[in-house]
């Protein structure tokens, strides 16, 4: 008689609770993957056998439901096998499912146990690198173009008032008024008026241009008019703007010259707001203005340049770009998280903290860059992947292994019955 398939059965069923027991308790573990038993039978010359053992432990890599989150730099990848690949402090590789992030001290992209995040630099490739939230602050630019596109309405009467003034709407038909900063980063109201012109006997009717810049009257030149200083103060803007530029229209209503200046642009010289900061050379590019029987209107206006400002939030899109929003409206690229997939996810060697190491069985690791159609996946930011762990399943394979621990203790009992039996003949 032996014992021996009774404890193999005794210790396999154990280990089968353990696993069971690791995947209920890690089933709201972000990113978890469940663990399974795989046993394999004993044989020894005997026909009987001698039992069971556990032949490996079976991770499941299927992917876990997404769970929306609230933070920004928690991250799910969708539709693919990739891994977010990790380094430590000793320089070491490690891969996860758990996209729950957070920027350290030192502006590094880390897990909760404090590996970094790894990906490309803005406008590089090659090896990926420990990702690092930077800049968290811009630098003012001063404005050099505005886009813009306006129609000019071809009802419009000659107004009636002349000469042109900045206070009397009369004088002319529309105005708009753009931002756009200076070397400080100061924002400037730059304001363009529009006046219709006599009609010229066989001639579409074109259209006087003026500037102000703060409400301050800008000469032909775009430059601010100096002011007049009175015997009383403050300095008073008395002169009258000069005419900026005349532009003209086809017959079919779209803009054909600016005869003073360029084709197509509104040039402002050596702008200066007089508070200390560099004057700004600027070119409003009116490409694609009309003279259409329709309203007055802007149909775009896209000024260049910025205040300061200080990074605000992060967020992360489907390409794996890590795009930071400042206080000035401004986005800009930080970097694009990298992902990696094996040949052979069970050969992965789990490292606990929800990390794995590449070993001789998964096979070398193929880096990419995450996206729509590739196999790595793609991002989904403000989301997490839950663990895949079925617990209705699991509660069920936990009787079944507590019965099979419980069956392999009454063989293990019976066979003590027939060794005493055995002993009670002497």
């Amino acid at each position: 008689m032996s014992f021996a398939q009774g404890v193999s059965g005794l210790n396999a069923a154990a280990a089968n609770l353990d696993v069971i027991g690791n995947n209920i308790a890690n089933s709201g573990t972000v990113g978890y993957k469940t663990g399974a038993v795989q046993f394999a039978n004993v044989y020894a010359g005997s026909m009987a056998g001698l039992g069971t053992k556990v032949g490996g432990i079976f991770q499941d890599f299927t992917a876990g439901a997404i769970q929306r989150t609230t933070q920004p730099l928690d991250v799910a990848i969708v539709d693919g096998d990739g891994f977010f690949r990790l380094t430590n402090g000793s320089g070491e590789v490690r891969y996860t499912r758990n996209g729950q992030f957070t920027v350290d001290k030192d502006q590094y992209i880390v897990n909760s146990a404090g590996m970094q995040l790894t990906g490309f630099p803005v406008g590089a490739k090659g090896s990926a690198v420990a990702l690092k939230v930077e800049p968290t602050y811009i630098t003012p630019v001063a404005s050099t173009r505005v886009d813009a596109q306006f129609n000019l309405d071809a009802r419009s009467e000659v107004p009636t008032t002349s000469p042109f003034a900045l206070t009397d709407s009369n004088t002319y038909n529309y105005s708009n008024s753009v931002s756009v900063y200076d070397s400080y980063g100061n924002s400037h109201e730059l304001s363009i008026f529009f006046s219709k012109t006599d009609l010229v006997p066989g001639s579409p009717p074109s259209w006087n241009v003026y500037a102000a810049a703060d409400g301050k009257p800008l000469d032909s030149t775009g430059k601010l008019i100096p002011a007049v200083f009175p015997a009383t103060t403050p300095p008073s803007y008395t002169a009258a703007p000069g005419l900026l530029a005349t532009m003209a229209f086809d017959t079919g209503g779209k803009l054909t010259t600016i005869p003073i200046g360029t084709t197509d642009k509104l040039t402002f010289a050596g702008l200066d707001f007089g508070n200390g900061a560099a004057p700004i050379n600027l070119e409003m590019v009116l490409t694609g203005s009309t003279q259409f029987s329709a309203d007055n209107e802007v149909r775009k206006m896209s000024p260049d340049g910025n205040s300061a400002g200080q990074l605000t939030t992060l967020e992360i899109d489907a390409d794996g770009f890590l795009i930071g929003k400042y206080s000035n409206q401004q986005t800009k690229e930080l970097g694009q998280i990298v992902l990696s997939s094996f040949a052979s996810v069970n050969g992965l060697q789990n490292m606990g903290d929800n990390v794995w190491s590449e070993t001789a069985g998964s096979g070398a690791p193929r880096t990419g860059t995450p996206g729509m159609g590739k196999s790595l996946g793609s991002l989904l930011g403000g989301a997490v992947e839950g663990s895949n762990v079925d617990l209705t399943a699991e509660l069920i394979n936990l009787i079944i292994a507590q019965r099979t621990y419980q069956a392999n203790t009454q063989t293990v009992k019976t066979q003590d019955q027939v060794v005493q039996a055995l002993m009670n003949l002497r």
